[in-house]
């Protein structure tokens, strides 16, 4: 495993994944998870994670690794001094912290797939839409919603459009897949550009 301060400038871009790390989670989180990991490594592209060895996190990389693909990582020092990185990703890229984190891995997506997750995936999921919506960001997001996970976010989301807070236009920032397969298609999609900018 190569680790390194910062992504290399001629890394191509692949796919940028944001999961749990939790791990008492129903089994058919951890099956999509696995199915996602394999799905990308088939499509040749490098898979891109918070470079965590537990939970949805884990069970992606070490899919994509058994299925021979490239796998990156990327995590902030303190979560390295606490041992939480996976030890068998291509590479590892450590940096100061977690906003340095989540801007290395817009940088190496050409799209974002957001499986099943917690607040820090809520988080990094709402940012990423919103550096799209302020074109920060121009890659395709991707919501996987297994087993109707994601359905309540989607509702608060029609919920802004609707009262106001959201334009119209704006539910297209991001797509919603029910598979493995059908969120790598749209992430790899060219991507849409039939919204109106924030500003």
């Amino acid at each position: 495993m190569k680790i390194k301060k910062q992504a290399d400038p001629d890394t191509p871009k692949g796919i940028t994944v944001y999961c749990a790390s939790s791990t008492d989670l129903a089994p058919e989180y951890f099956a999509a998870a696995r199915h996602l990991g394999e799905e990308i490594a088939r499509r040749g592209l490098p898979l891109v994670t918070g470079a965590g060895n537990m939970g949805l996190m884990g069970a992606v990389n070490d899919a994509a690794i058994a299925a021979g693909g490239r796998t990156i990582g990327v995590i902030p020092e303190f979560m390295v001094e606490r041992g939480w990185q996976h030890t068998g990703l291509d590479e590892l890229i450590v940096t100061s912290g977690m906003h340095d984190r989540k801007a290395t891995m817009a940088s190496l997506a050409h799209g974002v797939i957001a499986l099943p997750g917690g607040i820090g995936t809520f988080e990094e999921l709402c940012e990423i839409i919103t550096w799209r919506q302020l074109g920060l960001f121009t890659g395709n997001i991707v919501i996987l919603n297994i087993n109707g996970y994601y359905t309540p976010l989607l509702d608060m989301f029609a919920a802004a459009i609707s009262q106001g807070f959201m334009r119209p236009d704006h539910a297209r920032l991001y797509t919603v897949a029910t598979t493995p397969q059908e969120a790598v298609e749209m992430a790899l999609a060219e991507p849409a550009t039939t919204f109106s900018p924030k500003f």
